[in-house]
Formats: C-alpha cells, sequence, structure tokens
C-alpha cells in the first residue's frame, strides 16, 4: 500500500480535492455496452434457446433443456436443511429481524371524504410479480438474496423470481437456503444480462417481471440500466462506501477495520475517516499499517485505501457533519460519545450508524434495515430498498353531483385557458344545471 491521503479541512483547495476523490462514473464501456445490447436483442428475439446458449457460452454450463434452467422447490429445501445448525440459525435470525423491520415501512390505503360528499385517496397495491439477481457461482451472498427476498414479500408481492447463474453447474448451498427462507417462489441458474434480459422481456420459461432488484457486475449493471422503463429496477449501484465520523476516542484498530470492511469489497470501493484529533488519525493510520497484512484481501483492500481512502482531519464535529452532508455516503458511523446529536443534523447518508459498538457490518447481515443503499452521492435524492420499492399508489377520486359541479367550473376554466374544449365540455356535462 503507497498510504492512505490525507486531507484538512483548513487547506485552501480541500473542498475540490475531496469532490475530485468522490468523483466514480458509472459508465462500462462501449464494448461492455455492446455486448450487452446483443445479449438483450437474442433473449427477446429467441427467448429460451438464447438463454441455453449464453448459459453454455458464459457460464461454461451445459443445460439439456430450458427446463432444467429452473431448480425445484426440493432443492432450495434440501440446501435448507443441510446447512451446518448455527449458519441456518443465523439465516433465519436475520430473516426475521428483516421482517420485523419491514413490517414498519408498509404503506396503507388512505381517504377522506369532503364537505360535498367527494371523496379522494389513495389506493396502495404490491407488484404482482418481482425479479432478483443473486451473484452465484464460488461468491456466496445469501444476505443479498434476504434483503432482496423479504422486503418483497412483507409488501404482498404475489410471485418472487430469483436468477443465479451456476458457473460450470455450482451453486451455493447457503444461497439456496437463503432463497427459501425467505420464500422465494422461483428459482433459474442463469446470470449475466441474460438473466436480466428474460426477466425483463420473458420467455417461454421464465416469466416476465414487473421489477427487477439485486447487485451484479458491470454486465448486469448495464442490462438493469438498458431495460429500465420496460421494467422497474432498484438502482444502478457504485463501489460500496463508508465515511466514519469519530471523536478520537473510540479504539483505533476499531475505526481501522471498518475501513478494512468496506475497501475488501474492491478497489474502486471507498473507505474515510474524519476527525479533529489529529493524534488519532495517526493512531488510526498507524492501525492501518498494522493490521493490514493480517487480511486475507490485503492487497485488495490495500489498492482500494490508496485509491480511493482518505483520511480527513476537520475543525470540530459540526464541519465533520458538514463533510458528511457533502460526500452523501452510503454508509455513516458516528462513533462518538453523542451520536443522536449528530444524526439530527444529518441530511444525506443511506444509513446512519450510532455509536461506537454499531459496526457498519452488522447493517450488512441482521441488524434489520436494508443493505442495499443509494451510493456515489445519490443518498442526495433517494433512499434504501425498503417494502415501499415493492408497493405502487394509484390515486382515488369520487365526485358527487355536487363537487362535479364545483370541480367541473374550475377545471373547465382551466382546461379552456390551455385551449383544450373536449376536457372543458367533459367537465361541464356533469355540472348540475
Amino acid at each position: 500500500m503507497s498510504g492512505i491521503r490525507r486531507l484538512d479541512t483548513g487547506e485552501p483547495e480541500f473542498w475540490s480535492r475531496l469532490e475530485a476523490l468522490l468523483a466514480w462514473e458509472p459508465g462500462a464501456g462501449e464494448s461492455v455496452e455492446q455486448t450487452v445490447r446483443e445479449v438483450l436483442a437474442a433473449v427477446r428475439r429467441r427467448g429460451d434457446a438464447a438463454l441455453l446458449e449464453y448459459t453454455h457460452r458464459f457460464d461454461r454450463h451445459e443445460v439439456a433443456s430450458p427446463a432444467d434452467l429452473e431448480l425445484p422447490a426440493e432443492r432450495l429445501e434440501a440446501a435448507r436443511v443441510a446447512l451446518p445448525v448455527e449458519q441456518r440459525r443465523a439465516l433465519e435470525s436475520a430473516a426475521r429481524r428483516l421482517t420485523a423491520y419491514a413490517e414498519h415501512q408498509r404503506l396503507a390505503s388512505w381517504s377522506y371524504t369532503e364537505q360535498d360528499g367527494t371523496v379522494l385517496g389513495q389506493q396502495v397495491t404490491p407488484l404482482d410479480r418481482v425479479g432478483i439477481y443473486v451473484p452465484g457461482g464460488k461468491a456466496a451472498y445469501p444476505s443479498s438474496v434476504l434483503m432482496s427476498a423479504v422486503p418483497a414479500r412483507v409488501a404482498g408481492v404475489s410471485e418472487i423470481v430469483m436468477a443465479v447463474p451456476a458457473p460450470e453447474g455450482a451453486l451455493n448451498p447457503l444461497v439456496l437456503a437463503a432463497a427459501a427462507i425467505a420464500g422465494v417462489d422461483r428459482v433459474f441458474t442463469i446470470g449475466g444480462a441474460q438473466a436480466i434480459a428474460a426477466m425483463a422481456y420473458g420467455t417461454a420459461t421464465v416469466p416476465r417481471v414487473d421489477k427487477i432488484v439485486g447487485p451484479g457486475n458491470r454486465y448486469v449493471a448495464t442490462a438493469k440500466g438498458l431495460v429500465f422503463g420496460t421494467v422497474g429496477i432498484d438502482m444502478i449501484a457504485g463501489p460500496s462506501e463508508i465515511l466514519v465520523i469519530c471523536d478520537g476516542r473510540t479504539d483505533p484498530e476499531w475505526i481501522a477495520m471498518d475501513l478494512f470492511s468496506q475497501a475488501e469489497h474492491d478497489e474502486d470501493a471507498q473507505a474515510i475517516l474524519a476527525t479533529p484529533d489529529t493524534a488519532f488519525l495517526d493512531a488510526v493510520e498507524d492501525a492501518v499499517r498494522r493490521l493490514l497484512p493480517q487480511m486475507e484481501r490485503a492487497e485488495l483492500i490495500g489498492r482500494a485505501l490508496a485509491r480511493r481512502g482518505a483520511l480527513i482531519r476537520v475543525r470540530d464535529l459540526a464541519e465533520a457533519v458538514e463533510v458528511a452532508n457533502f460526500i452523501a455516503p452510503e454508509h455513516l458511523e458516528l462513533s462518538v460519545a453523542d451520536p443522536e446529536s449528530l444524526a439530527g443534523r444529518i441530511r444525506h447518508a443511506g444509513a446512519v450508524f450510532l455509536g461506537r459498538y454499531t459496526a457498519e457490518a452488522l447493517g450488512d447481515y441482521c441488524a434489520g434495515p436494508n443493505h442495499v443503499l443509494p451510493t456515489a452521492r445519490t443518498a442526495r435524492f433517494s433512499s434504501p430498498l425498503g417494502v415501499y420499492d415493492f408497493q405502487k399508489r394509484s390515486s382515488l377520486i369520487g365526485c358527487s353531483a355536487q363537487g362535479a359541479a364545483t370541480l367541473g367550473r374550475t377545471a373547465a376554466t382551466l382546461a379552456r385557458g390551455e385551449g383544450l374544449t373536449a376536457h372543458a365540455r367533459s367537465a361541464e356535462y356533469r355540472m348540475k344545471k
């Protein structure tokens, strides 16, 4: 590791340097986009035949027929039962906590009646069918299954379809067990852009869904962006991020490991510490040097910290809050004596972790809130994945005869002002004579 950079808010160029450090463009490159467009077009045109071809080409997985792409429910349940007891209990505990939290997010229909009898309101309904994408093969992301499927189930989605690649036929039992625990209805062993295409457009074997959620590589992310509009998507996620605000009284090794926990995702991940205590910055930097060689992903962590990490000295915690709102981080740890006093001033963050004992890693797996969070400063205008992402809202308008007369005059006046005579006459026909 060449070293993690130091920044100081007292420097004249601080804000421009910080903005440059935060810059991240989600573009996949022309070659990736061209490949994805070809895959999308082929699946849309040739359906299952294209899926079999791409599964063989990209996943090196020979499948005899399209029906063999789907895993039977018995396979999922068998994976759940076969798990070591500790792993199964951990998955089930995480699912229960996610469900309990999600229950608080469910939106309800409402209406009110005006004096003239006109009824106005909002009707909330779940999506019919949702697709979740889960990376597969040697990678194991059962937490992604739970985070995507549990809120959809709580929302009342009728059918949850999961796509997980099986490179060379390999399937991770933790992922399959998580699907059983989360209540996934159908699982298909397809990956990459072809999985996104199948769920977006539908084939004879794979049903078309209304929304696609879940993480994936750049081909998956590009595909999600290109099918948006045909289906809904959760977001185009960027690299993982953490910002830690500390008053200098937390164990430096705890903070170093919190920074590692994001940096170990990939070399584009971002880990930042902000504190008014210069000596604490030195202590954390020393902890980083000492602990890094012990990490399994030491080389990757080192590259990430050197490329996009930072140790920032701020004047005080109030300025640290200002920095946090500018960064709008995916994860924000408030490792201070009174985190609640700072939390009330945070306007932009995907998830806020309160106090010294609340490691961000708890939120990744089992705390309760969703770990699918806005990245790349999009927390300025977007929110974590939740039950509300799997519900739709329809406006309700019901006029009484008196209400039609009152509203009709207003509507007709405005419609004629816009030159839309049919609108005006449609309203006027229902006015009391």
